[in-house]
């Protein structure tokens, strides 16, 4: 039983947020060298890629929905 609407952004946005924590947990751990400005590209690659994501799922289900004449 699905409680929402799966949202394909949302996820792009949470494995690059997630990607960044793993980046900064393995210099914290000592495993190697991450600059304090890394965040920064990845974070606009996702957001963007994540823009493209929910654009394209927006136009899929928009034209699903679209009532056939």
């Amino acid at each position: 039983m699905l409680r929402h609407e799966f949202q394909p952004g949302r996820l792009v946005v949470g494995v690059f947020l997630t990607a960044t924590g793993i980046a900064y947990a393995g210099d914290a751990a000592g495993l190697w060298t991450t600059e304090w400005f890394a965040a920064i590209p990845l974070m606009v690659a996702g957001l963007f890629l994540a823009g493209v994501t929910a654009a394209l799922t927006r136009a899929i289900r928009r034209r699903r929905r679209a009532p056939e004449s």
